[in-house]
């Protein structure tokens, strides 16, 4: 299955999922080839499907073949670039600055993260990329945001990941 993202206008992209263009909110950075922590921009590349993390108190349980797992109040990122678990999942409390998984708005009640700068990681190149649900803001600092059921649909479809491109 071939998914791609393109750039639309301002913070708004199209997700084209085998040529049907579904709306999505990408980072307030746009899109750039070459990203770096902070920037809250969505960076361009192939982004693998790595796993799945979901609100079970919530929503129901996501259908996938991803490897899933079901958010805790200690679940966090780091995004700490000077920190030896940056862009890694993290148990809380942690010593370095991180990302709380477990928010009080409903953008990571179904979260998938992105195969971005995890193999290996370099240090500044950017962290905790996610495919999530869209923010009241309208914008993400970097992620792709779908409405829920089209990222359920998505993560059961086998599709393995997102193509990002520019333009």
């Amino acid at each position: 299955m071939l998914v791609i993202l393109r750039h639309g206008e301002g913070r708004t992209g199209t997700l084209f999922v085998n040529n049907r263009p579904l709306p999505a909110l990408i980072g307030a950075g746009g899109i750039r080839s070459d990203k770096s922590e902070g920037d809250q921009a969505t960076p361009t590349g192939f982004l693998p499907f790595r796993q799945v993390f979901y609100r079970a108190d919530r929503i129901v349980r996501p259908q996938t073949r991803l490897r899933i797992e079901a958010l805790s109040p200690d679940d966090g990122w780091c995004d700490d670039p000077d920190h030896r678990d940056y862009n890694r999942h993290v148990s809380l409390p942690h010593e370095g600055r991180h990302e709380r998984l477990w928010r009080d708005d409903h953008c990571y009640d179904l979260c998938v993260v992105l195969g971005w700068n995890d193999d290996p990681v370099i240090r500044n190149r950017g962290s905790a990329i996610f495919l999530h649900l869209p923010p009241e803001s309208g914008v993400t600092e970097g992620c792709i945001a779908l409405k829920e059921a089209l990222l359920r649909e998505l993560i059961a479809s086998g599709a393995t990941g997102i193509e990002v491109q520019a333009g």
